[in-house]
Parts: C-alpha cells; structure tokens; sequence
C-alpha cells in the first residue's frame, strides 16, 4: 500500500532565499500542493521566496487573511474571523489528502514560532499525517544582521510580542539580559515609550527586513519617525561574561 498524502509545514527561513534549508528547497521543488498566506491582493511574501522553484504543474492554494489590520486584535470580531478562516483552510488541504496528493504549506521563519502555521496544525493533528521542517528564524535573520552576537555568557533571552498592551511591555522590559521585540508595525510608539521607561532606549537597535532587499539596521534612537513594516524587529544586545 502507498504511504497516505501528508501535509508539510516548511520553514523558509528569514527571508534570504540562500538561507533555505536543502530539505525544505527540496520539498518546494517537488510539491504537487504548495498553500501558503497572504493578503488579498498581494502575492505574499512566502510566495515570492520560492518563485523559480515550483513545478510547472503545482497546483497553488492561496489562502488569504479574512483580515490584517483592519480590526484591532482586541475585538473580539478578529479572533471570529480568523478562526473561521483557518477552519476553511484545514478543509482545503485535506480535500487535496483526500486525493491522495502531499500539501506543502509555506511558513516565513520557522513554522512552530509566532507563525500562522500553527494555527493549522492544531487543526490538522490526528486527521492528516503532519511533517514540520524547521527554518532559520526571522528573529535570527534580525540579529545576525545588526553584526553583534544577541547574547553573551549566561545572558537570558526575552522575546516579546509588541502587541501587548504597554504596561506589560514595560513590566516585562524591566529585567532583562537580552531582548527581541517582534510583531512592531503600528506598536512601535508603545514599545518606544516602554523601552524609555526602562532605561533601554539607548541600547535599543531596529532592524528593518532583516537578509532581504532593503535591509536597515540602525539604532532606536536614531529612526525619527514610527513607521514600522511587518518585517521589523528591535533589538537589545545581552551584555553578558565574555572570557
């Protein structure tokens, strides 16, 4: 008996298509399924990383966000959304299993790490077989980028989602060795005052689509404006023991 169809949660890496593990360009290479995310209208930037690499006859499953911005994730109307949403794709892949035919979905980053892959997979377990390739993070991209290690010694890591409200932000900023602030978009005023309130401003370094074209590295303290793009992250260097 054949092997039943599989759905694969490929990890793309920070954005450098170089930066690709050979296990996940394999994968795309040989995908009869591909489904990846985006926004209505756009291509997607999943999309865009493995142009050049599909087979000519790949059948593609764009699934696109019911909503982005539009509602603040507060509302209780974005989790309904969503969950609606990523239903509906968990039906459209197993229709393809159900076919016999293996479903590649393309994650940015990892695909077990803030990715909306994991909204899937918890979906999917138990009712299709699941392999996850792991990629290179988006928040590793960032760091590499910026030329100083993130962490020195016995420096602790906090990584922190930038849509907490700001007095979470500012309580969890208070003890840190070393620090990622990720999801920033229309945060970044927030995270600028908490990181002002905690002393760590000065250190603080933004790093905008970190190993793609366009990449800026620059520190907080010097980007005058609060336009931040999906692709951005701050960063503050652990000061750790160094021998």
């Amino acid at each position: 008996m054949s092997a039943p169809a599989t759905i694969y949660g490929v990890g793309l890496g920070p954005g450098d298509p170089e930066l690709m593990s050979v296990k996940a360009a394999r994968l795309i290479a040989n995908a009869s399924v591909i489904a990846h995310f985006r926004k209505p209208g756009r291509p997607g930037n999943a999309r865009t990383l493995v142009e050049g690499m599909l087979a000519a006859d790949v059948i593609e499953e764009a699934l696109e966000y019911p909503v982005t911005t539009e509602i603040t994730l507060e509302d209780p109307a974005y989790a309904d959304a969503l969950r609606g949403f990523y239903d509906e794709c968990v039906q459209r892949l197993l229709r393809h299993v159900s076919a016999g035919r293996d479903v590649t979905v393309l994650c940015e980053g990892d695909p077990f790490l803030y990715g909306s892959f994991m909204h899937l997979h918890s979906r999917l377990d138990g009712q299709a077989p699941i392999v996850v390739v792991p990629g290179i993070s988006g928040m590793s991209g960032c760091w590499t980028a910026s030329g100083v290690p993130i962490t020195f010694g016995d420096d602790v890591l906090t990584v922190v989602p930038a849509t907490l409200d700001e007095a979470s932000l500012t309580e969890r900023m208070r003890s840190i060795d070393a620090l990622v602030v990720m999801k920033l978009g229309r945060n970044l005023p927030k995270v600028r005052r908490a990181l002002q309130a905690t002393g760590l401003a000065e250190r603080a370094v933004y790093v905008e689509r970190g190993t793609m074209a366009g990449e800026k590295v620059l520190p907080l303290a010097e980007k005058t404006d609060d336009e931040a793009p999906y692709f951005s992250m701050i960063l503050v260097h652990g000061r750790g023991r160094r021998p």
